[in-house]
């Protein structure tokens, strides 16, 4: 869950696969997030009180769950050293409640247990992500996130995904410092781009299209936060580590959201202590985003940011 993540065919000419996934109903969630805002911290309350609380003004199950989620997003801290340790029993409601900390597990529990007590069916799966680029095409990774499912109905098409943890914010790369920052991205997101950032360990979780295996899954470059806002589609290179030829002409492609206004492109090229910060001349044509650029010769991290959000990020190796 670090900064990159903000609340992630051949080498370079891949096209990621797309589909209709059904999404839940556009809504303006407006009055729903400031009359939670202003409700504060709910101090010494129980998990059912305040689930009463924070749902009572709503009878659209859409609407109580979204004043859940923002209402963990406000009051919920991660917990950087929790995390780094592993141990999960501080994870249960009551206690992220006492503490108001919590990994990603603690806080998909006490969303499905809040969401439970306002009469809303939420499962939690356990998965995959990718916090660094290093992680690119790992062989072996172990279980690393929770996220939640909720479910309006029978058919997998009124199941939506939300990430608690990455909705409340993000940490730095070392896990260290947790920076508190709403991202709503992360309440019933897109399955499409939600796929490319979580890989479940159940195979019965793919919500829309999603990578075939875990395998798959790691050889993906790392997706951004940005890619909901400016409507990610496609992506060229399609694998997360790309090898080019020093001096030669990389090409680079994404398909936007074709009423994106993209004012600027932006390499971020190195690790965080010695980046490179390089905009770059581009076009967008009728969505399509496009640019070349030569590497020297090196293995980096490369992020590609666009309007100054982060989009996507790739391992490459120039040489």
């Amino acid at each position: 869950m670090i900064r990159f993540l903000r609340q992630v065919a051949c080498i370079l000419f891949f096209s990621a696969v797309t589909g209709a996934m059904a999404q839940a109903p556009q809504k303006d969630f407006r009055a729903v997030d400031e009359f939670v805002k202003k409700l504060g911290t709910l101090d010494s309350l129980n998990m059912g009180t305040i689930s009463g609380i924070v749902t009572k003004p709503f009878s659209d199950k859409t609407e109580k769950a979204r004043a859940i989620f923002d209402w963990i997003a406000y009051n919920i801290s991660f917990d950087c050293k929790l995390a780094r340790t592993g141990n999960s029993q501080k994870d249960a409601s009551t206690i992220v409640l006492q503490t108001r900390m919590a990994t990603a597990s603690g806080y998909a529990a006490l969303f499905q247990d809040m969401c439970s007590a306002a009469n809303i069916r939420c499962l939690i799966p356990d998965g995959y992500v990718k916090l660094k680029t290093g992680q690119i095409g790992e062989s072996q990774p172990e279980l690393n996130h929770t996220w939640a499912v909720v479910q309006l109905g029978q058919s997998p098409e009124e199941w939506f995904y939300v990430d608690p943890a990455w909705g409340s914010g993000y940490t730095d790369a070392d896990m260290k410092v947790f920076t508190r920052s709403f991202n709503d991205a992360y309440f019933f997101a897109n399955k499409q781009i939600f796929n490319w950032q979580h890989y479940p360990d159940n195979e019965g979780w793919k919500l829309g299209p999603a990578s075939k295996n875990l395998k798959d899954f790691y050889a993906l470059p790392l997706i951004g936060g940005a890619a909901y806002e400016l409507g990610l589609q496609k992506f060229s290179p399609g694998y997360g580590s790309v090898k080019v030829t020093t001096g030669q002409a990389a090409s680079f492609s994404f398909t936007l959201d074709a009423k994106t206004v993209v004012e600027k492109v932006s390499l971020r090229i190195g690790e965080p202590k010695k980046q490179k910060l390089k905009d770059i001349p581009f076009t967008f044509d009728k969505g399509i985003l496009s640019f070349n650029h030569k590497f020297e010769d090196g293995d980096y991290p490369v992020l590609v940011e666009v309007n100054g959000k982060e989009l996507v990020a790739y391992s490459v190796e120039s040489e």
